[in-house]
């Protein structure tokens, strides 16, 4: 959530400063700044709104000259979006950007108000810069180390006093690396802010403090210095740009053939790679937005499957609920940046309580990575769009290999082979799903006026429903609910009129039918009937696609592609900001 970039060097740091926070877009915001440094001047230059407008601003003021400056994008947490309460924030000598939320803000702000401190914003960022200029003693490491024993809750800060001519950062539960380049170094809130300068970088753990300038990077813990390792990102500048593809979002749909087999390649001819959980008599499968949509499939599949207990918990419930474990629970915590705040708080609470955690995620630098106890990586590759869509597929498949090898082991699945052939042909299955992307664009024009719409479902196709509608409403804005498919008599029927879209997934044989009197209730009530099935003998309604029929490991895959193509068209129609969808944030860094 937000976005921080900062530069050191011989250049001035307008360029890198803009095109960085260009990069970190997708993470969403609603205002941005930079602030450009020379001697003691500090030019702060502030703008709501799309970086466009920053750099239109910055085009109209004269810039100081600089080799040195931080920027920012800001989604609203403490405050409204405006300049005032937009970053970078200034007190007397300190300016600082700020990822992340100090709960203890106004307890800290009472104090320093008393002390004869004037606030011109409604931020915590303000009060923790306050904090910092408030120990300021010429020594900047000795004088963050002592600020941020004082704030509580979590922060990336990009850091500039006025009488040194040097960058400075800190960090604690909120991403921020270093970039290592020649001449030059950098700060920023991941790697694609500033992969076209470098591909070196440092990771930072918590409450590690760095000095740079254009020469040299120094980590400090505990005013300490420390050695750090340098990495190197796999990441292109071709990962970061959207190539021939009008969004990111459809780029990304259309590259899930190719990182389903390059997860798929890591286990199916090797499955003593993949986890074995069948020893744990309880799964607690906890993640937020459409990780938790995944897991809800991965319940499906070992419940069903391997016989396992399993619940599904949105992260936020989770770590402040009383969970009763018993010592034979694995907590599976899913997270496409590792980032998530949370999720890492649930993790944090299972190892408290001496659980075993499990976690599927896509960065592998990033805290749940390196905090669970055992971890299954998927090979998504950067996905810059907001709305998720390769990650999200490659969840689902991971419960389907982490479902396939718990049945196995219990003795509960004897075609092993034969489905894990089957998985070979998956890439070349989702290929034939994309390349009737067509059909969905028409699906998405012959919806775009509508206010609502519905999806129902059982079992795992209410799973499947759930993200199809969380994919709808938050790239096209149209109002749209899941339902159990037997749950709509019981009152949401009332909301069926006359040619509302209602969307159906059919694929469990055993509750067709079923699903089937369903759809055949909300019909005859003048809806519009939308179905993705594996069955071609499905009633024909106004409309139908058939996808190949798979074991019931791996058909949700081939379900996830429709239902993305009929939210990105959609919303391609409806004229949206698509890969930047209205109040949204990539990575939800705070609580």
């Amino acid at each position: 959530m937000c976005g921080i970039v900062g530069y050191v060097g011989e250049q001035h740091p307008k360029e890198c400063l803009i095109d960085g926070l260009k990069k970190l877009e997708y993470r969403g915001y609603d205002s941005s700044g930079i602030a450009i440094k020379n001697k003691d001047t500090i030019q702060i230059i502030k703008s709501t709104g799309k970086i466009s407008d920053l750099e239109e601003k910055i085009a109209n003021e004269k810039l100081i000259k600089s080799n040195l400056g931080i920027a920012h994008t800001r989604w609203a947490t403490h405050g409204e979006a405006n300049e005032t309460n937009a970053h970078p924030h200034k007190v007397n000598r300190v300016t600082i950007v700020h990822n992340g939320i100090i709960e203890n803000a106004t307890e800290l702000k009472n104090k320093l108000v008393n002390e004869g401190i004037v606030f011109r914003s409604e931020t915590d960022t303000e009060v923790a810069c306050a904090v910092i200029d408030n120990y300021y003693n010429g020594n900047p490491i000795e004088t963050i180390t002592k600020a941020i024993k004082e704030l509580k809750g979590s922060y990336a800060f990009g850091i500039l006093f006025e009488d040194q001519d040097k960058l400075y950062a800190v960090r604690k539960d909120s991403p921020l690396i270093i970039g290592i380049g020649e001449k030059e170094n950098y700060i920023a809130s991941d790697i694609a802010a500033i992969i076209k300068y470098t591909d070196k970088y440092i990771l930072l753990e918590d409450d590690e403090v760095v000095e740079l300038s254009k020469d040299e990077v120094k980590v400090f813990k505990d005013g300490q210095p420390i050695e750090k390792e340098v990495k190197t990102s796999t990441m292109t500048i071709e990962d970061a740009n959207k190539g021939n593809y009008k969004h990111f979002m459809l780029k990304e749909i259309m590259e899930e053939p190719i990182v389903l087999q390059r997860t798929l390649n890591k286990y199916i001819h090797d499955m003593d790679q993949m986890a074995d959980i069948s020893d744990y008599e309880e799964i607690h499968i906890v993640a937020c937005g459409s990780a938790l949509y995944a897991g809800m499939i991965g319940k499906c599949l070992l419940e069903d499957k391997a016989n396992i207990k399993c619940m599904t918990e949105c992260a936020s419930e989770y770590r402040y609920k009383k969970i009763i474990y018993d010592r034979k629970t694995l907590v599976i915590l899913i997270s496409q940046s590792g980032e998530t705040a949370d999720t890492i708080a649930a993790m944090r609470k299972a190892h408290e309580e001496g659980m075993d955690t499990l976690a599927i995620v896509n960065v592998k630098t990033s805290t749940i990575a390196r905090e669970a106890k055992k971890t299954l990586f998927i090979e998504a590759g950067p996905e810059i769009a907001v709305a998720t869509t390769k990650a999200y597929l490659l969840q689902v498949a991971m419960f389907s290999l982490i479902a396939l090898k718990a049945a196995v082991s219990k003795g509960l699945e004897k075609n092993e082979k034969e489905i894990l052939e089957e998985a070979k042909h998956l890439p070349e299955y989702l290929r034939k799903v994309l390349n009737d992307k067509e059909i969905f664009e028409n699906v998405g024009k012959e919806i775009h006026e509508e206010h609502s719409a519905f999806f129902i479902g059982r079992g795992i196709d209410y799973a499947m429903c759930e993200e199809g509608s969380l994919k709808l409403k938050e790239v096209s804005y149209i109002h749209c609910d899941a339902y159990q498919a037997g749950e709509l008599k019981h009152g949401t029927i009332s909301l069926i009129e006359d040619g509302v879209p209602v969307f159906a997934i059919i694929t469990d044989d055993r509750i067709k039918d079923k699903t089937e009197s369903n759809v055949i209730e909300v019909e005859s009530r003048q809806a519009r009937i939308f179905i993705i099935t594996n069955d071609p003998s499905i009633m024909n309604h106004h409309f139908k696609y058939v996808v190949e029929k798979l074991s019931d490991y791996f058909q949700p895959i081939l379900i996830v592609p429709p239902l993305q193509l009929i939210g990105y068209y959609t919303a391609l129609t409806r004229g949206l900001d698509i890969d930047k969808p209205r109040n949204l944030a990539k990575s939800v860094t705070v609580e």
